[in-house]
């Protein structure tokens, strides 16, 4: 009921829309349910996954098969979600790769994070709890877990279990060096 589908849109397989279901422009969902009230934006694609109530998807988001995505979460632009679960009202708002995760509620996974679930032979998951905040441009490298109240700080590499309410600062200090110039190719003109 009240279910609003706009232009160019593709459905495959077995899909269901709850009520008040809003699925934008161009969008692919392919084996999926969504529940009631759920926002699907323009351009994103869903296949093999769950969106619960509420949850706002998109624009340009891709979930894969194994992602549920709970009640009230956001996923946003150029996110992609693999065998991963969202909390209630977690966010990854935009430019994330949440692959083989568990992300608690309330917590907020920053911009240009990527879970590191692959070493070339095992997949290995990423596990964190409830009002987590994960800084832009975060690795977080699996196994690992960041417990309740667990702050990573933004650019850090992770690669250490962060213990409940720590703050995790992962990553090289800044060196600045007077006189640099730029290298020059042979023959260029100074």
């Amino acid at each position: 009921r009240d279910v609003s589908i706009d232009v160019n849109v593709i459905f495959e397989g077995d899909v269901a829309l709850g009520d008040g279901v809003s699925v934008g422009a161009n969008c692919i969902v392919r084996d999926a349910a969504i529940g009631a009230g759920a926002q699907i934006l323009p351009f994103s694609h869903i296949e093999g996954a769950e969106v619960q109530a509420g949850a706002v998807i998109g624009p340009y988001a891709r979930l894969r098969p194994g992602a549920v995505i709970g009640e009230e979460a956001k996923v946003g632009n150029f996110v992609e979600v693999k065998n991963a679960r969202l909390g209630f009202a977690a966010k990854a708002n935009h430019l994330a790769y949440l692959g083989d995760a568990d992300i608690g509620e309330h917590s907020n996974v920053g911009a240009g994070t990527i879970t590191c679930n692959y070493d070339g032979a095992n997949k290995h998951r990423t596990t964190l709890g409830e009002n987590v905040f994960v800084g832009s441009n975060s690795t977080l490298v699996a196994p690992l877990t960041i417990e309740s109240g667990g702050f990573v700080a933004a650019g850090s590499t992770v690669t250490s279990d962060v213990a409940p309410d720590q703050l995790a600062v992962a990553r090289g200090r800044q060196r600045n060096i007077d006189g640099w110039r730029r290298p020059t190719k042979p023959g260029d003109a100074d």
